[in-house]
């Protein structure tokens, strides 16, 4: 009888699991005090699993807050014990015990010789009938790998199990149990495992014929010495992954022949960076934006002195009493706007982005731009400009393809056949914007294009005018993202012509069907020998070694991965102290360990 109540427990706990896979669900609650999550591995197992693939992970449900507790005591009512109630806890792990049941549960469900070994009429309820646990016509794909969290008390420090099937063709033929083992952080390389130690582990356990060592790494560019007091936002983050074969020792540098990969995550506005000046014209674009959008309006602080009014006026009376050409105006103008607005640019950068080719209305956008503080005040300019041109005091020049109204205005006025234009309400502001999206677009359609890192075919989406204003200043954040994480990769890292131009290919295609993300990280395989100077002297955030032997289903592993923070949420470690050394640094890493066992079912 024991043994039919073990595999009823096995089936429920996968009929469990099963629903949970093919309704795709999130989660769900087992045996009251269990959570069974079903997530993103890769996410949640940091360098543990390695897979494309959703797992299973069980954990201890969360302690539940009842509605009585919510309302303190007047006695109890200070703001500190309020705030400890409301604490969310993270991830709680299980028992070592709990863990090994799930699993064997688990194991046992998926072979198919043991989980028939009950009638299904015991395992239900009278109310149900057997029929509903008979076989369907097509086998049901493998359950998706299972993951418990571990509390770590037993004497291995465990604190993760695992367990997924292993399959030949489209039969189950065993399941792989993992176990993970962690400690905590130490600057000792001396305790660390030998790779000839490593390799015995995995002997001993599978007694292989032949075994094969990967190594993989990762270094955070951004920490490294060469790029101290760089232009880069702090937020932003370049790391670059490594893999390769052949590992010789623990902790050794990547070879050239490894393959790399970057992690490229850019933050916007931070005012060391070259594209700061670029980025504050944006933020004012946005906000012109966030008014018409909501009917309130936070301007910035001006950036100059004199009023809008007094700079445009002064503006159009260099226009009527120049004696040039417009076009050579415009240059004139262009390089006065540089000086006034007082850009911090790099020498690089300066001669890659500033434009010579200022019309009349990108000039004015950058004047009330730096001035403008209400309403009033971008009312006041444009009546200003359209009353020069209804008395054909200025005819100035302007691009062919500007499409604002402003620039319809001005190509009337050539023909002094003016529409009439009430500049009251939001009118004005709707204006300022058009010019100011006219402007900025031209400006990146600058950068990309003079680079030759894309082409106007693929900028149409990002340039098109026949979207509203508030999804026109949409795209053009993320053409800024774009440009933001280009600056970083030639600027900073001096990366190749083919890199640049196959990441922009990148960017422009995944923003053509994402939402704006300046937390989403864009990777980039690139040559080792490329980024060499900057990893080779530095120490990795994160290394690791895999050996593994046998092939297909029947490959088996074990890991050890040394890391600069633990790749566990829901275990609390002790950090060793003394990671500094005088003037050289020697970092602190955690250790984990992965072994993994093949259970093989009877054919």
């Amino acid at each position: 009888m024991g043994s039919k109540m073990i595999i009823t427990d096995a089936v429920q706990f996968s009929k469990m699991l099963r629903t949970l896979q093919d309704e795709c669900k999130d989660s769900c609650i087992y045996e009251e005090d269990i959570q069974i999550l079903r997530v993103n591995g890769e996410k949640h197992l940091h360098h543990i699993y390695r897979g494309d693939r959703p797992v299973f992970i069980c954990e201890k449900t969360a302690p539940r807050i009842d509605s009585e507790d919510d309302k303190m005591d007047e006695t109890h009512s200070d703001d500190e014990t309020n705030h400890e109630v409301k604490i969310e806890l993270g991830p709680q792990p299980l028992t070592i015990m709990k863990a090994r049941q799930l699993l064997s549960w688990y194991t046992m469900s998926q072979n198919s010789i043991v989980s028939p070994a009950v009638s299904p009429a015991a395992l239900l309820p009278p109310a149900v009938s057997p029929a509903a646990l008979l076989p369907p016509a097509v086998s049901p794909a493998p359950l998706l790998p299972l993951w418990v969290r571990c509390d770590m008390a037993d004497p291995a420090r465990t604190t993760w199990l695992g367990a997924e099937t292993a399959c030949t063709g489209n039969k189950v033929s065993g399941v792989k149990l993992y176990a993970v083992t962690c400690a905590g952080s130490t600057v000792d390389k001396g305790s660390f495992i030998t790779l000839d130690e490593l390799k015995q582990e995995h002997k001993n356990r599978h007694h292989p014929s032949m075994m094969v060592a990967r190594g993989t790494a990762q270094y955070n560019l951004f920490g490294s010495t060469v790029v101290e007091n760089t232009t880069i936002e702090s937020q932003s983050s370049v790391t670059v992954d490594f893999k390769w074969s052949h590992v010789e020792s623990i902790l050794e540098t990547p070879p050239l022949s490894s393959t790399a990969t970057l992690n490229i995550k850019v933050s916007s506005g931070d005012m060391r960076s070259p594209m700061y000046p670029l980025y504050k014209e944006l933020e004012f674009l946005q906000i012109l934006a966030d008014g018409l959008r909501t009917g309130e309006t936070e301007w910035m602080e001006p950036e100059e002195t004199r009023s809008a009014v007094q700079l445009t006026r002064e503006y159009l009376d260099e226009l009527q009493n120049t004696v040039k050409t417009l076009q050579d105006q415009s240059t004139k103008e262009a390089v006065k706007v540089k000086t006034e607005t007082g850009t911090s640019e790099t020498e690089i950068f300066n001669s890659l982005m500033e434009r010579g080719d200022l019309d009349f209305i990108e000039q004015l956008w950058v004047r009330m731009r730096n001035s403008v503080t209400s309403y009033q005040d971008v009312g006041d300019c444009l009546k200003l400009v359209i009353k020069a041109l209804q008395y054909g005091d200025i005819k100035p020049w302007i691009h062919r393809d500007s499409s604002s109204s402003l620039s319809k205005l001005i190509l009337q006025s050539y023909h002094h056949q003016m529409d009439h234009v009430s500049l009251t309400g939001l009118t004005p502001v709707h204006m300022l914007l058009e010019m100011g999206l006219d402007k900025m677009r031209k400006d990146y359609i600058n950068y990309l294009i003079g680079q030759e890192l894309t082409t106007l075919n693929h900028l149409s989406y990002y340039l098109s005018t026949e979207e509203d204003l508030q999804e026109q200043v949409i795209r053009l954040r993320k053409l800024h993202h774009l440009l933001e994480i280009m600056v970083t990769c030639s600027t900073f890292l001096g990366l190749p012509y083919d890199r640049l131009f196959l990441l922009t290919q990148l960017c422009l295609q995944y923003y053509k069907t994402c939402p704006y993300d300046e937390d989403h990280e864009f990777k980039l395989q690139i040559k080792p020998a490329l980024i060499s100077h900057f990893y080779q002297k530095e120490q990795a955030v994160s290394w690791g070694v895999e050996v593994s032997s046998g092939n297909g289903p029947r490959e088996v592993k074990t890991s050890w991965l040394l890391s600069d923070k633990p790749l566990v949420e829901h275990i609390i470690f002790e950090t060793d102290e003394m990671t500094v050394n005088g003037d050289s640094e020697e970092a602190a890493y955690f250790t984990t360990m992965l072994c993994c066992s093949l259970v093989n079912f009877a054919a």
